[in-house]
């Protein structure tokens, strides 16, 4: 009993002393508090202050998304495949599509009306060396979500892999002020919209095809100001694993990535000027993440040769965990 509080006691002392020691000088990123693991520096609030018009423009966002990863090498892991992606315009859509063509897919992207974002990524897709389409619609109608479908077949030949990663998000600070019609809009786009992409997709994905859901932190944690938005992530991640093991005898695997803060026009449309110049700071890793950190999820979760035994699986990238 004696030796064990005396051993207790001086590691006691041990790290009283270490608790002591003056702290080495740090490098500016760790002043900041944010941490840069990656291939390059990533931005790092506080961010210019900012707001925009929904469904927001990446073209006019400061400073800029990163999508292009040009560490990124590609190896033909999506070879020849077919690839559709809704809000493929920008954030983490345009990044999706970036790397689907360095891996060898041909991408058709679907957007609602951002037709500018909509040709910089395909301008990207084809830099690639690979054949690109967009198409400008709402994923809440079925109608349309069949025929965007039917489109990329006609046009590519075949189809292989769906991302669903459309979405809808405004904060409301009070619970009173969440509107029906604002309830209504989530829900018809973050859930009826993958639920009409996946009932279209189907009846093209053959054995090896891939659903990829774009989930979210919120989903797995709740919040407190997208009740709303929290709550079809939740059943995202819900849709993902009962479609997954629903379409396990037919060889089409179902997963989702659910990030946490991502800089994209989903928040500056959607937080005050004030809140966007400090998105992304609560996080562990102190900065929010840049699209192209996100996309190699994708690509894995997409690619027969990294992820053929994975299917019902949340994937969360959520820098780190507080």
């Amino acid at each position: 009993m004696k030796a064990a509080t005396k051993q207790q006691r001086r590691i006691q002392k041990q790290i009283a002393r270490a608790d002591a020691r003056p702290e080495k000088r740090r490098d500016k990123a760790s002043e900041t508090g944010a941490m840069q693991a990656g291939a390059r520096l990533y931005p790092v609030p506080p961010f210019e202050r900012q707001h925009q018009a929904k469904p927001g423009s990446e073209a006019i966002l400061d400073p800029a998304p990163m999508y292009d990863a040009p560490f990124y090498k590609g190896s033909g892991k999506l070879e020849d495949k077919v690839a559709l992606i809704s809000g493929g315009d920008s954030g983490i859509g345009r990044a999706v599509a970036v790397l689907f063509a360095r891996e060898g897919a041909d991408v058709a992207i679907l957007h609602l009306g951002e037709h500018e974002d909509a040709a910089t990524t395909l301008s990207a897709i084809k830099a690639e060396g690979r054949r690109g389409l967009a198409i400008s619609g709402d994923v809440r109608d079925a109608s349309f979500c069949r025929d965007a479908v039917a489109q990329v077949v006609k046009t590519f030949g075949r189809f292989d892999v769906l991302v669903n990663n459309a979405a809808f998000q405004v904060h409301s600070p009070r619970f009173e002020d969440l509107s029906e019609e604002h309830f209504d809009t989530t829900i018809r786009t973050n859930l009826h919209g993958y639920f009409h992409m996946a009932q279209a997709a189907l009846p093209h994905l053959g054995r090896g095809g891939a659903i990829i859901n774009t989930g979210s932190v919120t989903g797995l944690e709740g919040s407190k100001e997208l009740i709303d938005y929290a709550t079809t992530k939740g059943g995202i991640h819900a849709f993902t694993r009962s479609l997954a093991a629903h379409l396990v005898p037919r060889g089409i695997r179902v997963n989702a990535v659910a990030p946490g803060p991502v800089w994209t026009p989903l928040n500056p449309s959607d937080k005050t000027a004030e809140n966007v110049a400090e998105f992304g700071s609560r996080v562990p890793m102190g900065r929010p993440a840049q699209p192209e950190e996100i996309a190699p999820a994708y690509v894995f979760l997409a690619s027969p040769q990294c992820s053929s035994y994975i299917t019902g699986e949340i994937l969360p990238i959520i820098g780190g965990h507080g």
